[in-house]
């Protein structure tokens, strides 16, 4: 058995890695705290359940005690009864503004479930060095997922009923497939009576994209979220920002290599891929990257700013 490194920069790591990892099972179970749903096979439909959640829930886990933004805007986009899901959007942008991308690494249950995968001791592949114009072209994939399966398909819906679904559920998301179609089904007799292709497409999808986390760390964050995409947008102006001191960097690269993201890190440390795991932070000897609420960020150079 491979014995752990017992120096700093490691224990550092670790311990940071087990209080972002306490924070998201907190999250995670207290989001989906409805029990009577895990054992009897229905559906939380209470007050709280309208209360959209900041990171991927699927509405119709058992335990869910709140809604998924995604299917909610969806919803409200598609429904001709009112005018538009203001609600919705305001507090995509709420979140989006106060905490970016803090929010993919930190209270995203399905964020957590790909961490705890990249955890099983396999070769692990970075995309981002094996073919590097194929992993920033897959990248730009969540953004058309966004306009395409949650917004523009189901705005089309109060036009054309045929198209009145919420495309990314219904078609693409693995975190409804995993976190509701699954504990759903084998909790509820009646409804396994009703599988069709949809579901078996989406549990195809789903375990491809479990199996793949296990190798390339945050796969679907990387390529498939669209909620992540949207977050992404307000990676500059956000209030919770990574702070980076140029003038005590040593170019060691532990912060690059410490990225499950695969950011070009430290040059792109704004990059609008950065979920604020903090692992760079952990991972620098010198101290050179910080994470937090911060009024200003340093720059790189004036020369990389172009880059990001």
């Amino acid at each position: 058995m491979k014995k752990k490194s017992t120096s700093p920069i490691s224990i550092r790591m670790r311990q940071s890695e087990r209080k972002r990892h306490l924070v998201q099972g907190l999250f995670s179970l207290g989001t989906n705290a409805y029990l009577p749903g895990f054992l009897k096979g229905n559906i939380y439909q209470g007050k709280v359940k309208h209360i959209c959640l900041p990171g991927l829930s699927c509405y119709s886990c058992p335990g869910a005690l709140g809604a998924c933004p995604m299917g909610s805007l969806q919803a409200g986009l598609y429904d001709t009864r009112q005018l538009f899901p203001f609600y919705v959007l305001g507090l995509l942008l709420f979140f989006g503004l106060l905490f970016g991308r803090l929010i993919c690494g930190l209270l995203c249950p399905f964020g957590f479930l790909q961490d705890l995968l990249a955890k099983i001791p396999c070769k692990k592949y970075r995309p981002e060095l094996l073919s590097p114009k194929l992993d920033q072209r897959l990248r730009k994939l969540k953004y058309l997922i966004l306009i395409f399966f949650v917004f523009l398909l189901p705005f089309l819906g109060r036009f054309f009923p045929k198209l009145m679904a919420p495309w990314f559920c219904k078609f693409i998301c693995p975190s409804g497939t995993v976190m509701a179609g699954w504990p759903m089904l084998a909790l509820n007799e009646n409804l396994r009576r009703l599988l069709g292709f949809i579901f078996s497409w989406k549990s195809f999808l789903a375990i491809g994209i479990l199996v793949a986390a296990a190798f390339i760390p945050r796969i679907f964050c990387r390529y498939i979220c669209p909620l992540g995409a949207f977050y992404s947008l307000f990676h500059k102006l956000a209030f919770y920002q990574l702070s980076f001191d140029k003038g005590t960097c040593i170019d060691c690269g532990a912060c690059k290599r410490a990225c499950p993201m695969g950011v070009d890190m430290p040059v792109r440390y704004q990059s609008p891929e950065c979920i604020h795991c903090s692992r760079c932070v952990a991972s620098c000897p010198r101290g050179c990257l910080r994470s937090g609420f911060q009024k200003k960020v340093s720059r790189v150079t004036a020369s990389s700013e172009k880059d990001l």
